[in-house]
């Protein structure tokens, strides 16, 4: 997933080589949440600019079998949001996600109703589990004899592309429909193949996200590895011993500099680049040197033609397991080397837990929202860091750095497949 290799440049600057005239710059112009902090970017906002988590009890499947009882589940919808849905009683829940955040996004992007531009924009989607809450619920529910109140639309959203062909159907978009699964780096590689189309002119327009929703599978694979912690997760801290799970979408409206220019839509933040790596390894340990990862970001980097000095700030996978925190933490000293101690680290995941399929979506909204506000979101709990990862985790909210330096979302998956995602303030893209 990249462009044309760039020109680096040295001296003062955001730290980026404006790409060649033949390549379309690709810029955001529309946000979309569903988190367990609520339906929209605003409640989002509000929650991650806190110092607590969203995580805590939940209820969306019977956990009293697990070892552990807490997940950043998404509240009930309000109603005017499940009432503008004509179909919404038929959608599974990573659908009625992908829906939601979709029209957010659209109508903030100043895209509006369906038709123009939407018409022959592409949709490019992570996801990990798809329907797969529904379709625990239909075997369940035939397992007990209950064929008469089994219904088969919990069925129909069970394959893991169904949210990003919901929100196709939803805003009538007549290009390409891709969906992404390689675990937790799914939604960056959905937004780096939008990127890469933006570029090769595919289309004009993008809809790029992730949705995924608690179920049993997940939620119990994760138990049994002993992956999760009995409380909220808590990157890089010292006393840190697992992830949380969370749910929700997030989708980004992705469009070049000249639709966006043409339609005098807002510009909030520029995609500059894209990267991505195999560690090929273990099926769930990450490369214990963060090898893998590293190679993702420095490829970032390069296809944005980014100088590691000038990154102002990093969106960390930050899962809160040992072993993840570790490698990632190598990953970061091995590209950023004496400056990764002083290098702002957010760890989104924190505040809503690990949305797998669609983290990698939900974080790259968190970090244009501080590219775009001009502020970093903390990291909930005050626990100490580890010595073993010193990274500068920020505790409470604090300025976008000075100089302008574009920002980086990194993720982490099982099967050792890593993904990069470089983002730059919109100012001059505006």
């Amino acid at each position: 997933m990249t462009g044309s290799p760039p020109v680096r440049r040295d001296g003062p600057g955001d730290g980026l080589v404006p790409p060649s005239p033949a390549q379309p710059r690709a810029v955001i112009t529309g946000l979309g949440v569903v988190s367990a902090w609520g339906w929209g970017v605003d409640p989002f906002w509000r929650g991650v600019q806190g110092s607590v988590s969203a995580i805590g009890p939940f209820g969306r499947i019977d956990h009293g079998a697990y070892r552990t009882h807490v997940a950043a589940e998404v509240p009930p919808p309000p109603a005017r949001v499940a009432a503008s849905v004509a179909a919404w009683g038929r959608l599974s829940w990573s659908e009625r996600f992908a829906v939601a955040a979709g029209r957010e996004a659209v109508a903030a992007a100043g895209l509006g109703a369906v038709g123009g531009p939407l018409a022959a924009a592409g949709v490019f989607f992570g996801s990990s589990t798809g329907g797969m809450l529904e379709g625990e619920e239909f075997y369940l529910r035939l397992r007990r004899a209950a064929v008469g109140r089994a219904s088969l639309h919990q069925l129909a959203g069970q394959q893991v592309s169904a949210p990003a062909e919901a929100l196709a159907r939803d805003l009538g978009c007549g290009g390409p429909v891709e969906t992404y699964s390689s675990a937790c780096a799914s939604g960056t590689l959905a937004l780096g193949r939008a990127l890469d189309a933006l570029r090769a002119g595919e289309v004009e327009v993008a809809v790029a996200g992730g949705a995924d929703s608690l179920c049993r599978v997940t939620y119990g694979g994760f138990n049994a590895l002993r992956s999760v912690d009995e409380g909220p997760c808590r990157p890089f801290r010292a006393d840190r011993s697992g992830l949380s799970i969370g749910e929700g979408g997030a989708v980004l409206v992705v469009e070049t500099l000249g639709s966006a220019r043409r339609r005098g839509a807002p510009v909030l933040a520029e995609l500059v680049g894209s990267g991505s790596s195999s560690d090929a390894g273990h099926m769930t340990a990450p490369d214990p040197e963060g090898e893998g990862a590293a190679r993702a970001l420095r490829e970032a980097l390069a296809d944005a033609g980014a100088d590691p000095e000038r990154v102002s700030f990093v969106n960390a996978h930050g899962t809160g397991t040992p072993l993840n925190d570790a490698a990632e933490w190598r990953a970061l000293a091995s590209v950023f080397g004496e400056r990764a101690t002083r290098l702002p680290v957010v760890a989104t995941k924190a505040s809503v837990g690990h949305l797998l399929g669609s983290a990698g979506a939900i974080e790259a909204v968190a970090t244009v929202l501080c590219l775009s506000r001009g502020v970093l979101h903390p990291v909930p709990d005050d626990g100490e860091t580890d010595p073993d990862t010193p990274v500068d985790l920020v505790r409470e909210a604090r300025p976008l750095p000075a100089g302008g330096g574009p920002a980086v979302s990194l993720n982490l998956a099982f099967g050792g497949c890593n993904a990069a995602l470089v983002f730059a303030a919109g100012d001059a893209a505006r």
